[in-house]
């Protein structure tokens, strides 16, 4: 089955969309490819061990993992929220009842599932609403930073098993965030 989840690289102060295509077929192995630096190809140690801590499996299957665009370097560890997610949708262990392609979604995972915080959120949360995208997912230490673009809902989580029963409806969803910007001007 191939699953698609989306995320963004930040070149300066842009980011440009970066769809993460997981497709897991008859076979036992992992590929990860996509221009990917050290830190993105060591995701798969700490997807196995938070999916691991979170309940689940790792699929005995061939899972291949695709960063698209493959000429735009992909650089550091906030991938890993969004290949755990598409992982476990394409080996049919969680059963989406929210959309993947409607949010962005990015977080380092943590071994014990926790996820930490990531960099250049905001210029990602810029890109995802200029794309039309519903919402985004980040960590919560960043959900501040991201809640500023208006038009877009912000769900920070603590946790993949957050994300898992945000995106499965297993419990109340998340409440978006939004900043609420509000100027003062003294006379």
């Amino acid at each position: 089955m191939l699953i698609k989840t989306y995320g963004a690289a930040v070149q300066g102060i842009d980011a440009i969309i970066v769809t993460i295509e997981v497709a897991a077929e008859k076979g036992v192995s992992f590929s990860l490819v996509g221009m990917a630096d050290t830190a993105v190809r060591e995701s798969h140690e700490r997807v196995v061990s938070a999916m691991t801590q979170c309940g689940f499996s790792w699929p005995r299957r061939r899972i291949v993992v695709n960063l698209s665009p493959a000429d735009v370097r992909k650089e550091g560890a906030a991938y890993d929220l969004p290949i755990a997610i598409g992982i476990l949708a394409a080996t049919e262990q969680i059963q989406c009842t929210h959309p993947l392609e409607s949010y962005m979604i990015m977080g380092e995972l943590s071994l014990d599932g926790s996820v930490l915080p990531i960099r250049g959120a905001l210029p990602m949360a810029i890109k995802a609403r200029e794309l039309g995208f519903k919402g985004m997912i980040v960590p919560q230490a960043n959900v501040s930073e991201a809640a500023v673009v208006n038009n877009l809902d912000v769900y920070g989580v603590t946790s993949l098993s957050e994300v898992i029963d945000f995106f499965t409806g297993k419990k109340l969803p998340l409440i978006p965030q939004h900043y609420n910007l509000t100027l003062f001007i003294s006379s």
